[in-house]
């Protein structure tokens, strides 16, 4: 059964002080399209994390999120720049002799210039974090596939009865074209006695001949035919597994076409604004699956 293509999933780990959450929305997209804002020094793992994605999801907008909390893969080092801090006391010294000054320089005077120690951080990358990186993937994936597959049991409740709603208005269509055939007949056959009032017969055959041509001119059965076809194979097709979003897409495309046709051909006020109503609920309906999987 299809599923929606909106969904929210997160998933966080601690390891010792450092803290690895995975963030991942899905919103509709006509195909799978894949995005990752993740930390630099975890960049490597990219096109493992895609094909995590692409195992779960078939269709759908997907952006994951990783974000690292703490210093554990970071060692941090002091570096000295030896050569500025022999400039600096040699500067020190020489003003001392110059104005006469005494006294030892204390060891806080090393932190006049910031300039002359610094702290850099080399990132690792410790597999235990690699490890809970790609699991929390899953675990995200996990809970945005079960929000979508919730929406989507609303989103599919809903295009059933709407579905409903076209064939029940399909079978009054089809009862109504009986009776409108029968309508011509009296129309044209009026017509033919008002044009023949001085004629002492009417031509039959005639009459039968108008009421075939203008029948044939406003037949809507075919069309009703392909509808309750169309309508058939919409509800196969929900009730499938997988990905059934464009399949069912291109049914209501048929369907839309169907109608129109009948809407061309009606002459009749009671099949035109069926038809105007059937349209509205096939356009409701493509609205719906721009959202299913």
């Amino acid at each position: 059964m299809g599923v929606s293509m909106t969904g929210y999933g997160s998933s966080t780990e601690n390891i010792g002080d450092t803290a690895i959450t995975v963030e991942i929305r899905s919103v509709n997209h006509r195909y799978l399209d894949f995005s990752a804002k993740i930390p630099r020094s975890f960049l490597f793992l990219e096109d493992k994390i895609k094909r995590i994605i692409q195992s779960y999801f078939e269709r759908g907008r997907i952006e994951v999120y990783i974000e690292i909390a703490g210093d554990r893969f970071v060692q941090k080092n002091l570096q000295t720049d030896w050569d500025l801090m022999d400039q600096f006391i040699n500067q020190i010294n020489t003003a001392k002799d110059r104005y006469h000054l005494s006294g030892e320089l204390p060891a806080t005077i090393l932190t006049a210039l910031p300039e002359m120690i610094t702290v850099q951080e080399i990132e690792q990358q410790p597999d235990d974090l690699n490890a809970s990186i790609l699991s929390n993937t899953e675990l995200a994936c996990i809970q945005v596939l079960k929000m979508r597959e919730e929406e989507g049991a609303f989103l599919l409740k809903d295009l059933k009865e709407r579905i409903a709603s076209i064939e029940n208005t399909v079978l009054l269509l089809q009862n109504r074209r009986t009776n409108v055939i029968e309508e011509y007949r009296r129309r044209i056959q009026k017509r033919i006695e008002e044009q023949l009032i001085d004629t002492v017969s009417i031509d039959h055959a005639r009459l039968h001949q108008e009421i075939v041509l203008l029948a044939e001119k406003g037949d809507i059965t075919e069309e009703i035919t392909r509808l309750l076809s169309h309508v058939d194979h919409f509800m196969e097709t929900i009730n499938k597994s997988g990905a059934i979003g464009r399949k069912l897409d291109f049914i209501v495309q048929e369907m839309h076409r169907e109608a129109n046709t009948i809407g061309s051909k009606s002459t009749d006020p009671e099949i035109s604004e069926s038809t105007v109503l059937l349209k509205g609920e096939i356009e409701r309906i493509k609205e719906q699956l721009q959202n299913i999987e």
